[in-house]
């Protein structure tokens, strides 16, 4: 199926069936580990790649609101897929937030012209890759690691530090220019078909266009990025939670039972998934009139934004972590055998969680709550 437009098409309804044929080999596939490279072509071929970009660059200009919906329809079945898709809308958006006005028109409009999939070598945490000057090109020289996506891209954002400075630049890069390298050294216990392994970069040479420039670096506004990656991260999270959840109730359901302890579990698990999924989506609602604002966007505004993306993320690892870990007491001994897959909801989200501990949010969050800060 192939989005066009608005009208024709329910977004929605593609990412469905896209998500009942990849939930068909998603086991195996987690097995298997590597990239999953038919699945990224079916991606391609559907559309999602050109959702949230505007309809003004040749987009199909949906609401993040969607996007997240959909991220968490993939992550229901397979979290590696959501991971991968959701990603890319994080990085197809930040010539949008770092990037000059020309910068932006120009990759929202190659990434549509091309069906380019975007992966990253961003993580701020690893300042191994260097950028140089020497009068006449910028060269890239160093590695990053955790570089979701990357395998299988066309397009990478990449940070690197420039030499002698203290304060990064994230630079837009072709992922098949000369001297990057795609280590293939992503053998984690969850999350296994993201490659968010490590990439390599030998004396690559960087455009200056290609180095994200805008003037508003330090705006309200273009600071939303790491809260995108945060609710998409959250989205994710609470579909691999949920996902665990129907499939244990449907192992279970298929011999009613009056056990007490199991209804009670039950119960107490919807409840948790319930008030959850009621925060993320208010965190997305709230976030969905900040992108609106732009440049406008206001500090105190963006500091609501963070406390509610925050508030669900630590909501949402305490009981996504719970669900995944309390459904082997109710689904019993048998359903750990390997065909069932119960094991990967577990490994996926307690490898997601670990990107970024919630320990740092609750204490931000207490910080408003005893402070106003």
């Amino acid at each position: 199926m192939q989005l066009t437009s608005r009208e024709s098409q329910n977004y929605i309804a593609v990412s469905a069936d896209l998500a009942q044929e990849f939930a068909r080999t998603a086991i195996e596939r987690d097995k298997k580990g590597g990239t999953p490279k038919y699945e990224r072509e079916r991606l391609r071929q559907s559309g999602l790649l050109k959702l949230i970009i505007p309809k003004e660059y040749g987009g199909l200009g949906e609401s993040w609101s969607t996007a997240l919906t959909i991220i968490q329809e993939f992550a229901y079945v397979d979290s590696s897929i959501a991971h991968l898709l959701g990603y890319h809308y994080l990085q197809v958006i930040t010539p949008h937030l770092y990037g000059t006005s020309e910068q932006k028109e120009n990759y929202y409009t190659w990434t549509v012209e091309n069906n380019w999939f975007w992966g990253n070598a961003l993580n701020p945490r690893d300042n191994r890759l260097v950028l140089t000057y020497n009068g006449e090109n910028y060269w890239l020289n160093g590695i990053k690691s955790f570089c979701s996506g990357s395998s299988d891209s066309d397009m990478l954002t990449v940070s690197a530090f420039p030499k002698g400075e203290s304060q990064p630049v994230v630079i837009a890069v072709p992922t098949r220019s000369h001297g990057v390298t795609v280590n293939h050294d992503w053998d984690n216990i969850g999350q296994r078909q993201t490659d968010s392994g490590s990439v390599s970069f030998s004396n690559v040479r960087v455009k200056k266009s290609e180095i994200l420039a805008s003037e508003f670096r330090s705006s309200s506004f273009a600071s939303l990025r790491i809260y995108i990656s945060h609710l998409v991260r959250v989205n994710i999270l609470l579909g691999i939670a949920l996902g665990a959840f129907e499939q244990a109730k449907q192992y279970t359901s298929t011999n009613k039972t009056s056990d007490a302890y199991i209804l009670h579990s039950y119960g107490k698990l919807w409840t948790e998934l319930s008030a959850v999924t009621s925060l993320t989506n208010q965190a997305a609602d709230k976030f969905e009139i900040a992108w609106s604002k732009g440049i406008e966007l206001q500090e105190i505004e963006f500091g609501e934004i963070a406390l509610a993306i925050s508030a669900a993320s630590v909501l949402v690892t305490k009981v996504g972590l719970e669900v995944t870990s309390q459904i082997f007491e109710l689904v019993g001994i048998e359903a750990t055998a390997k065909q069932y897959g119960f094991d990967r909801y577990w490994r996926n989200l307690r490898t997601l969680t670990l990107h970024d501990p919630v320990t740092y949010k609750t204490r931000e969050i207490g910080k408003w709550v005893l402070n106003g800060k």
